[in-house]
């Protein structure tokens, strides 16, 4: 396999296919620590679009076992980057699909793995039952998302999919969402998942919550399922709701919604993962925990 190193655990050869990806001006948009990284949701677009080019029976609205090990830096002003995907048929016939980059370093080049999810086998699979948003409760007050994006989640403005005040309750967030109107690149994976932006701003509410009660800034690394029901669209607006599941001294637990006000449920994830990716080198500021 080229020497990629994953989790993989399938019988089948995996099978490795270059992959360029084409920088958009807004992804510079998505920072952390000071340098423009490529988003995760875009890290999944990607899997899901070349996984269903080549394994047209699989389903990519459902998701497992998703990791995001390392941030895809963007380096300034470049207009492709050249990476790599790995697709493996599991034993069950489920597909591990892999993203990775190769990082030239003083004595070597290493590979380093972006992203990996696991897509269920056939499109005729039915969707898991998913947990349905119960109220929260304990109202904490709310915080303007000008403010977040200025203080909390430091994203330039094509990312700033959260709109008006967030929510904020003791355990999670409610807060609404809008999904820019087109871009001028439209992709064939929008069809398949829907617009990036509802659940990167879905992301940034449960960043919000995790440093109320963390002493670090929480990122995604991870999610134990995602299911998309119904594909967000472009220009449409959005509701979504977190909740805290469960807290450790490194890590945080989220299920997030994406709804209509109507409240049907475009999608849920549950399980996902959120770290101290910065290890200890950016803190929340000390009003968010008031």
């Amino acid at each position: 396999m080229a020497g990629i190193p994953t989790l993989m655990t399938g019988r089948h050869t995996p099978v490795e296919i270059p992959v360029e990806i084409a920088v958009q001006p807004w992804f510079y948009d998505h920072r952390f620590g000071g340098r423009a990284v490529l988003p995760a949701v875009e890290t999944l677009l990607l899997m899901a679009e070349q996984t269903a080019r080549r394994h047209p029976d699989c389903t990519v609205r459902i998701m497992e076992q998703a990791r995001f090990p390392k941030f895809l830096p963007l380096p300034a002003g470049a207009s492709t980057i050249h990476t790599t995907l790995t697709i493996e048929t599991r034993a069950d016939g489920s597909l591990q699909t892999a993203f990775a980059s190769r990082v030239r370093l003083k004595a070597c080049t290493q590979v380093q793995i972006h992203g990996e999810v696991i897509f269920p086998a056939s499109r005729e699979q039915q969707a898991p039952a998913e947990p349905e948003p119960a109220p929260l409760t304990g109202a904490a007050g709310e915080i303007e998302v000008n403010r977040i994006y200025r203080e909390l989640v430091p994203f330039g403005p094509g990312y700033r999919s959260l709109q008006g005040n967030l929510q904020l309750f003791a355990g999670g967030a409610v807060g609404r969402l809008t999904a820019p109107a087109k871009t001028p690149v439209e992709r064939t994976a929008y069809t398949l998942l829907g617009s990036p932006f509802p659940l990167d701003g879905a992301l940034h509410a449960a960043c919000v919550c995790g440093q109320r009660i963390a002493d670090f800034i929480p990122f995604p690394v991870g999610f134990d399922r995602r299911v998309v029901n119904r594909p967000t669209e472009s220009g449409a607006d959005y509701r979504t709701q977190v909740e805290l599941i469960s807290q450790s001294t490194d890590e945080l637990r989220f299920n997030l919604w994406i709804y209509q006000d109507d409240g049907e449920i475009c999608e849920t994830v549950t399980g996902l993962r959120m770290r101290d990716v910065s290890r200890g080198k950016l803190k929340p500021p000390a009003w968010i925990r008031s």
